[in-house]
């Protein structure tokens, strides 16, 4: 007994006279470990090119769907990656994605993994649908994820995303596909004997308690 509070005490006492180590958030970020399964981030070739090619590989593996490609026909005298197309088009739900990493496992062209970035909070849920320009990485220093408007890492700053990403809202690509995939004639309140308002509590008898 007497062994185990000297051995706590002197573990006590150890780290009372350690140098705490403090992070000064947000401007120092806390280094994450190398397999950190973070915010995705969408990879280049040396030339600048996509390594995308709309394949939409990605979004079939996903497990819980909260991968949207839409994938269009490359320009031969301007093209956007090495493929016969591109994405046109890329977004994730991260508010439905677990992180499985599955995404960057089927990738043929190694163009997505899971980056080092966990700052994933934010006050509107539409917010947490990353665009295209959110995870692209800069060229030609790919090599950082940098983007000269969010100079800690690639979707790290969603402050005039619209102005980054103009076109259709992320939310109306995912209305139109979720609409496709809802079921015909689904239940309402009333059918198959579900109630049309929840059953009440009745408290009983005062006399009976």
């Amino acid at each position: 007994m007497i062994k185990e509070i000297v051995k706590g005490m002197a573990f006590t006492f150890k780290q009372m006279l350690s140098r705490p180590l403090t992070v000064q958030w947000p401007e120092e970020q806390k280094q994450a470990v190398p397999r950190h399964r973070g915010r995705h981030i969408l990879h280049r070739y040396d030339n600048g090119l996509e390594r995308c090619i709309g394949c939409e590989l990605c979004a079939a593996a996903c497990p819980v769907g909260c991968i949207y490609v839409l994938a269009a026909e490359n320009d031969p005298k301007a093209p956007v990656s090495p493929g016969e197309r591109y994405a046109e088009r890329y977004e994730i739900n991260l508010m439905r994605c677990i992180y499985c990493g599955y995404c960057a496992e089927a990738c043929p062209t190694e163009a997505i993994t899971l980056g080092p970035l966990y700052e994933l909070a934010d006050y509107r849920r539409e917010r947490t649908i990353v665009t295209k320009a959110e995870l692209l990485e800069s060229w030609p220093h790919g090599t950082q994820s940098r983007r000269p408007e969010s100079p800690r890492g690639a979707g790290a700053d969603q402050t005039g995303r619209e102005l980054r990403d103009p076109g259709v809202s992320p939310r109306v690509a995912w209305d139109a596909e979720e609409a496709l995939l809802a079921p015909t004639g689904a239940p309402h309140p009333g059918d198959l004997g579900v109630p049309p308002t929840p059953p009440s509590v009745i408290e009983p008898p005062r006399d009976l308690q």
